[in-house]
């Protein structure tokens, strides 16, 4: 497909937002042989904002993002940061003519803290040369805030998409309607009803999988990236598949402690994310399930 072909067929995007329950929800949907999701799951194309810290201003390479769908069905491409980015509705709208968007909000203060430790946890922060040890300062830094801009991000959406186009849920309805949640999801894609196989336990990003890799681990890894891809490809096929990760072994990394956001981050980030929970539900009627008195 050249680059100056329209897509005619529907495409879905689940473009929001990051520490939301759509890592669970891309696995899940993978399932389906009526939607094919891309593999990367975050192809990070078509947006600017290619995860917390990178980001580009080059065009998006069309031939190599159709490269990263491999069947048939409604093709799903799972880049959540595209939410937060000012180009990313223009492009949509340029190259594609039956565009559908999927958008997982979660209470934004537990959010951005899920989010702000998971790149602690994971070294991003220092890999990208900041000092994101105090939430504090974390947050004045508009990398992590811009994914907090629920209602700003959805205007800007809104101004080359018509609402009908998005399919709008609190994250906490994946874990206590998953069933009625996928269901209404391929209404929304106009698909046939799919039977999951339903495991909140597995494909999630949570803080208890994201284990820091020990030495021995490192040894391990090390040694494995040697192997010919021609050997490896078909264990690393079948762990995925499994939802296995080898390094979460406890000899090959250590335990994270769960932490949950207090009262002092809800009063950092109170006036940002009320105005915006506010301005989103006013553009679109989406009910918030009583985010605003947890800040209270």
């Amino acid at each position: 497909m050249g680059d100056s072909e329209r897509v005619s067929e529907t495409h879905a995007f689940l473009i929001g937002t990051p520490k939301s329950g759509t890592t669970w929800l891309a696995a899940t949907l993978s399932q389906n042989p009526n939607i094919c999701v891309s593999n990367p799951k975050e192809p990070n194309i078509i947006a600017t904002h290619k995860g917390t810290f990178s980001r580009s201003v080059e065009e998006p390479d069309w031939e190599l993002y159709e490269s990263f769908f491999d069947g048939g069905g409604v093709r799903l491409d799972a880049s959540i940061h595209a939410f937060s980015c000012p180009e990313a509705p223009g492009r949509i709208s340029d190259r594609f003519d039956d565009p559908r968007f999927v958008l997982s909000f979660r209470e934004p203060v537990s959010r951005v803290f899920s989010h702000w430790r998971m790149v602690l946890d994971s070294g991003e922060a220092k890999k990208n040369g900041v000092d994101w040890s105090e939430f504090e300062s974390a947050w004045e830094d508009e990398r992590l805030r811009c994914d907090s801009r629920y209602g700003s991000s959805m205007e800007r959406w809104l101004q080359k998409f018509p609402l009908d186009r998005f399919y709008i849920i609190d994250s906490s309805d994946l874990r206590t309607r998953p069933v009625e949640v996928l269901e209404e999801l391929e209404q929304f894609l106009g698909l046939p009803q799919h039977d999951y196989n339903i495991d909140m336990s597995r494909n999630s990003n949570s803080a208890s999988r994201r284990r820091p890799i020990s030495a021995i681990g490192k040894a391990i890894r090390l040694v494995f990236s040697l192997v010919p891809q021609m050997i490896k490809g078909p264990v690393v096929r079948v762990l995925q598949k499994k939802d296995l990760n080898i390094y979460n072994a406890p000899i090959l990394s250590s335990a994270v402690p769960l932490l949950k956001a207090q009262e002092e981050h809800y009063r950092i980030c109170e006036k940002t994310v009320s105005e915006e929970v506010q301005l989103l539900s006013k553009l679109t009627g989406f009910e918030s399930k009583g985010w605003m008195e947890k800040q209270n």
